[in-house]
């Protein structure tokens, strides 16, 4: 490995240090990057735009305002990829779909324009699925994103991409979005890190639906100290968003505590027997969860009551593909995937008492949550339910011997999480015997961002799995 590579697989907290302390231009940064890019993303295929020409001019313009002493962000002159589904001005926006392939968007939204406003230095877009439905990254414009640590895999999905372009040292820093599951199953499946955050924590403008609760954007980082300092700069409110929440984002780049002292830890390895999971996933995370015990936690076997949480999620998600995706199938049926289509027509034919008995469910479920949390500090699971699966499958259709009925149903550690309004972060869990990583879900109270990335951290220092790069 060359001092080049070695840089680009640095944490981007070291990395932004570096350089506003001038011992490492983002010029520097950037040509590793983009080089790296150049000679390993074709067997990856992580990134879908890149625009090398306007990086370096970024990052020559972020090191001359170092030079000249003017006020940076945190994340200044850190080379960033968004996410194909987040509109970046003047650089082309597919959403994963042909009907966009030559779209490119006037402005930033909102995830955009904060990272900018940071010092951030734009390289490219991150592949998706298809409308980022579905946790397996592929579609009919760039093809399928390759797992870095194992090619031929699913990186997961939908912010795909970004976990593997992480992985594979193309960025230090990216971000995604995440409704059932999309931030942490590919931080799981490319031994990164994802955070879910609580709805409202990132605010999400414009918005077709702006009091959904359902859909989040955040950040995604290889330590979880990184991901902290991109949360602080995502983080914070916005008077065009109704879910914002008001506290300020810079708290959550503090120092995060290694031992787990006196900490009040539920595991639940299949949620309470709601769902199915493989062995080889559970049989590595028992030994991170002993570490957790190490740290000083107290670890029980318990789980909340998640009773409604399934029928929530997948009525308030179909309630959406409806409003989101039905006119656009009804203009083009033939070039929107089967999966969209599918959803969007359980949408359709929902009532208004369908939706009124989800919404009531969904306050019971919430009240459940918060009620265990006032018994356990945090809920630790498997992020996924697999292992990751060959790039030409669409989803699995069974683990562990029971069957999967549709292509959220092997998602639902992920989904009936977010059915709860709870953080959530996947974290490195281990690896199989053969190589394969495996995710661990922390989970907290509502509105507990901190406390899910103090733990992680914690369990990140103390394990040193996200330290294993990929063999690239």
């Amino acid at each position: 490995m060359t001092s080049a590579d070695d840089l680009c697989l640095r944490p981007a907290t070291e990395l932004a240090a570096l350089i506003a302390d001038r011992r490492l231009s983002s010029r520097e940064l950037t040509d590793a990057c983009l080089d790296r890019i150049e000679r390993l993303d074709p067997r990856v295929n992580a990134l879908v735009t890149v625009d090398a020409e306007g990086a370096r001019a970024a990052a020559d313009a972020a090191d001359a305002a170092l030079a000249a002493g003017e006020q940076t962000g945190p994340l200044h002159g850190l080379p960033v990829a968004h996410k194909d589904t987040h509109a970046t001005g003047g650089m082309r926006t597919t959403w994963g779909s042909p009907l966009h392939a030559g779209t490119v968007p006037a402005e930033d939204e909102l995830v955009v324009a904060r990272l900018r406003a940071a010092g951030t230095v734009r390289l490219g877009k991150t592949n998706v699925p298809e409308f980022a439905a579905g946790s397996h990254t592929f579609n009919t414009l760039f093809g399928a994103t390759h797992n870095p640590y194992r090619h031929g895999l699913s990186a997961g999905g939908s912010s795909g991409g970004a976990a593997a372009a992480l992985a594979a040292g193309f960025v230090p820093v990216a971000e995604g979005s995440d409704m059932g599951g999309s931030l942490r199953n590919p931080a799981a499946f490319c031994n990164v890190v994802g955070l879910r955050p609580t709805p409202g924590r990132v605010p999400t403008w414009p918005a077709l639906v702006g009091w959904s609760q359902l859909s989040v954007q955040g950040p995604m980082g290889r330590t979880v100290a990184d991901v902290a300092l991109a949360l602080s700069v995502l983080a914070g409110p916005d008077r065009r968003v109704p879910i914002a929440l008001d506290d300020d984002g810079a708290g959550f780049a503090a120092p995060l505590p290694e031992r787990l002292d006196g900490l009040r830890v539920a595991w639940a390895p299949d949620l309470g027997g709601r769902v199915a999971v493989d062995p080889a996933v559970t049989d590595v995370l028992a030994g991170t969860v002993r570490v957790v015990e190490e740290l000083g936690a107290t670890v029980a076997a318990d789980c909340p009551d998640l009773t409604g949480a399934d029928d929530v999620f997948g009525t308030l998600r179909a309630w959406l593909f409806d409003a989101s995706y039905s006119e656009l199938i009804r203009q083009h049926p033939d070039q929107v995937k089967e999966s969209i289509r599918w959803n969007a027509a359980m949408g359709a034919r929902l009532t208004g008492a369908d939706l009124a008995r989800a919404e009531a469910a969904h306050t019971r479920l919430y009240e459940q949550v918060v009620a265990f949390f006032d018994r356990y500090d945090v809920l630790l699971a498997p992020t996924t339910q697999v292992l990751p699966f060959p790039v030409e499958q669409e989803y699995p259709t069974e683990i562990a011997g029971v069957p999967m009925d549709d292509y959220l149903e092997w998602m639902r550690s992920c989904t009936v999480i977010s059915a709860t309004g709870c953080p959530a972060l996947s974290v490195p869990g281990g690896f199989t015997p053969d190589g394969l990583p495996v995710g661990l879900q922390v989970i907290a109270a509502p509105r507990a961002d901190r406390r899910v990335l103090e733990v992680g951290h914690a369990i990140e220092q103390a394990t040193r799995f996200g330290d294993r790069r990929p063999p690239l």
